[in-house]
């Protein structure tokens, strides 16, 4: 089995929710490093964040995209994931890949995908895999983690700023793909 790495193991309380009490409810998970064999549970939550964010149609990777991505047979991965698991099954995940910033000449880490099922919001999980990348920027020396997230998502938008996030009000996302892709590359 491959495990994707993301530094060296963290306090077991920090790797835990066991357990954890909001809401009334006690939770029990465990956060830990994706391995090969959770891929088909890595896009079964992708979709469901596709769904969430009322998109389904672009969710559009396949096993063997993710695979190669994040468990390559030779050369670095372009991405590393974290599951959440509770009672066996993987219920959160945390999808990112390493970035740079230019002007402070410093690594951080680009949070693609952050998610938790509906019936797990509350429990610890959010918090615990967020914790888990901060973590991983403070043990290797990178100075940031960072992340977009839809403007109509106020449920996420309070959750990431109740956690010291502060929103980069000055900047918009660009991007280009598809035959626009292919015009810019052609001129």
């Amino acid at each position: 089995m491959v495990q994707a790495y993301v530094g060296p193991p963290t306090p077991p309380d920090h790797r835990t929710g066991a357990p954890s009490r909001q809401d009334g409810r006690v939770s029990d998970f465990e956060i830990r490093p994706a391995t090969a064999g959770d891929v088909p549970d890595l896009l079964r939550l992708v979709r469901a964040l596709a769904e969430y964010e009322k998109d389904p149609e672009a969710a559009t990777a396949t096993p063997a995209q993710f695979e190669a991505a994040l468990f390559p047979e030779q050369g670095d991965p372009t991405a590393y994931a974290l599951v959440a698991v509770s009672a066996d099954a993987v219920v959160g995940m945390a999808l990112w890949f390493r970035s740079f910033s230019t002007w402070t000449g410093e690594a951080g880490i680009w949070l693609e995908d952050l998610f938790v099922q509906p019936d797990q919001r509350g429990s610890g999980i959010g918090q615990a895999l967020l914790g888990r990348l901060a973590e991983v920027c403070v043990e290797r020396g990178w100075t940031r983690l960072e992340w977009a997230v839809l403007d109509w998502n106020t449920p996420s938008i309070e959750f990431y700023r109740s956690r010291g996030a502060r929103a980069l009000d000055d900047w918009t996302t660009f991007r280009v793909d598809g035959e626009a892709l292919d015009r810019l590359a052609r001129s």
